[in-house]
């Protein structure tokens, strides 16, 4: 790994810490978070991957728009310390444990 994919990877790690705590304090059903990446083809090879207790927790959160929330909390974290999401709805996934 490069010098500066570090730097980013570190970004990356302390900006999705920050979305964790806030999703756990605020989403029901929620679990963690976790990504993957390819620094060859960064921000576009960017995966984020939110975790859940459960399916009927993921229809809950889509039938009260709370993905969309998560979904922009994901965004304006990144984008704070520099990091654009090029899709949003194909570069974040919510999957179960």
């Amino acid at each position: 790994m490069r010098k500066s994919d570090k730097k980013i990877e570190n970004k990356l790690r302390v900006a999705l810490t920050e979305v964790c705590d806030f999703a756990l304090d605020n989403i029901s059903g929620y679990q963690w978070i976790s990504h993957t990446v390819n620094y060859d083809v960064f921000p576009a090879s960017l995966q984020v991957t939110c975790t859940f207790s459960s399916q009927q927790a993921i229809d809950d959160l889509k039938q009260s728009q709370q993905d969309l929330v998560l979904k922009k909390e994901i965004t304006k974290t990144l984008s704070a310390v520099g990091i654009k999401i090029v899709d949003m709805n194909k570069q974040v996934t919510f999957i179960i444990e």
